[in-house]
């Protein structure tokens, strides 16, 4: 199925004339927060290669991001749930938050808004859940391209002041170079300690000191 508005457009012609697409990036990492972002598109927007953002390479998602954030048009929020709150709730609350926060950011509150993936917990306005939603509506797409850039570039700050994990490569993905930067370094203030890889990192760390 293609990506683009006819979901957006349906709703519209219910009487929900404000329709946002939300999305989130970074719920599987071990490190970093987890970040949101609401998007309203305009009725006739249209951009080549707006997509689900993994099927982005990311100096394209640089472009669309670009686009995105300067179109007089386009109005966008993109907030995030910090580590804290990810090890104090969990990743899915932790997440919902996040959503939460974007939608309510928007320059004007939406009328209904499009959630990739299912029902969010505490979303301030009527919604409804897409599973594959990034790949099917654009307002979706757009939502998480922001939420994809805006982490990927918090994650790079991030590195600046953690080199030795390799921020800027993987993200705070679990591959084996971040893997073994945390057996050798042990966890910094930004890793997910409730997340069981840098639990047992961790532990492993201490026991070797």
């Amino acid at each position: 199925m293609a990506c683009d508005l006819t979901r957006e457009h349906a709703l519209r012609a219910r009487g929900f004339l404000l329709v946002a697409g939300v999305d989130e990036a970074g719920r599987g990492p071990l490190a970093g927060p987890v970040v949101a972002a609401a998007v309203i598109l305009p009725a006739d927007f249209a951009l080549d290669g707006l997509t689900d953002s993994k099927k982005v390479p990311a100096a394209r998602r640089e472009k669309i991001f670009t686009v995105l954030a300067t179109h007089p048009g386009v109005a966008w929020a993109a907030c995030l749930a910090t580590v804290e709150e990810i090890d104090r709730h969990n990743i899915l609350r932790a997440t919902h938050l996040a959503m939460a926060r974007a939608v309510r950011a928007l320059p004007a509150p939406p009328d209904h808004a499009l959630v990739d993936g299912l029902p969010v917990r505490g979303l301030p306005v009527p919604h409804s859940a897409l599973v594959g939603g990034d790949a099917l509506s654009l307002s979706i797409a757009a939502a998480s391209i922001m939420a994809k850039v805006t982490r990927d570039r918090l994650m790079v700050a991030l590195d600046a002041e953690y080199p030795q994990y390799g921020f800027a490569r993987h993200k705070g993905y679990g591959v084996r170079q971040h893997l073994e930067a945390l057996r050798h370094h042990g966890p910094c203030p930004v890793h997910r300690r409730s997340f069981a890889p840098v639990g047992q990192a961790e532990a492993a760390f201490q026991a070797a000191s």
